[in-house]
């Protein structure tokens, strides 16, 4: 069978066995002892630990050497401390978590091929970077990190077990757009070369089915029919509140709306034929967002507000 193509396979599977794990046991060896999520809502996404292979060392090229890209392959991109780097997600689909630095600040950037969300967080080296756990809460990466194993949820970016359970990640800006976007906004911009040490074909999307699909392969434990499972939002926080930004629901015939949220001024830059936002508030600071399908936001956030157009209203 063709690279992870076995772990998909069992992870359909497993999708439909009951969970019996109690909270004293372990899974993929991390004790899930007092997690803060119910432990039976925690499954095993196929693979062991390190099964998908997170990037402790990366190599970049520059934008110019970068031929491995399509302008209309999709990035995460981030913008921090001076330096723009650009993380396509065809490579992303099968590592997960890139381990980075930013001219001395430690970054960790982690894509969820299930939840198609991709979250950058701002970290202390001394956890020793981060994994894959090969777990998964609400259809979402935990990652792990490699100092205390304690398990992180990526979209809540909060410890849920081990040693760290509670701690909050920070979240940083990050750009989830197709590679001819950010290339034109950074021109400078470094990419992460497809040059991991691992042998993947990553022209080869292995969830392109699962994509097209309306199926998702493991529980969550909210739904919300407003829309499409997998039509693409864009959703942000602050102190407890959680807004959505359905990417097909913005005007045609604008590039920017201005709206407010949690008492806050800001306004939603967006370009619907990349499918792509990004959110500033009123001083034009960029503020944390995530792009993510419908389903796994209203998962993690059942009580989200959702953007209406005024003409809707």
């Amino acid at each position: 069978m063709r690279p992870l193509s076995y772990a998909f396979a069992i992870a359909c599977l497993l999708q439909s066995l009951p969970s019996a794990v109690s909270a004293t046991e372990k899974m993929n060896g991390f004790n899930l002892e007092n997690a803060l999520v119910p432990v039976d809502q925690i499954h095993n996404g196929g693979v062991p630990r390190d099964g998908i292979p997170a990037l402790y060392t990366p190599k970049f090229v520059d934008a110019s050497s970068a031929d491995f890209l399509l302008d209309s392959d999709r990035v995460l991109g981030v913008h921090r401390n001076g330096e723009a780097k650009a993380f396509p997600i065809k490579i992303m689909n099968y590592h997960e978590i890139v381990n980075d630095d930013f001219n001395g600040a430690g970054v960790v950037v982690s894509f969820c091929p299930l939840c198609g969300s991709g979250i950058a967080f701002a970290v202390d080296v001394e956890r020793g970077g981060f994994g894959v756990s090969g777990l998964l809460y609400n259809s979402d990466v935990l990652m792990y990190d490699r100092k205390t194993e304690s398990l992180w949820s990526q979209i809540l970016g909060k410890a849920i077990s081990g040693p760290a359970r509670g701690a909050s990640l920070e979240a940083i800006p990050i750009s989830n757009t197709n590679w001819e976007i950010w290339r034109q906004r950074y021109p400078g911009t470094k990419v992460l070369s497809p040059e991991t040490g691992y042998g993947r074909n990553y022209d080869r999307d292995p969830y392109t089915e699962y994509r097209r699909s309306g199926r998702l392969w493991f529980p969550v434990v909210a739904k919300d029919r407003r829309f499409k499972s997998k039509s693409m939002v864009v959703g942000i926080s602050f102190e407890g509140r959680f807004k959505a930004y359905p990417l097909n629901e913005l005007p045609d015939a604008k590039t920017s709306i201005d709206d407010s949220f949690a008492g806050r001024r800001l306004t939603v830059q967006y370009d619907k034929s990349s499918a792509s936002a990004d959110v500033f508030d009123a001083s034009g600071r960029e503020w944390p967002s995530v792009t993510l399908f419908w389903f796994a936001w209203v998962a993690f956030h059942p009580d989200t507000q959702v953007y209406v157009s005024p003409d809707e209203k």
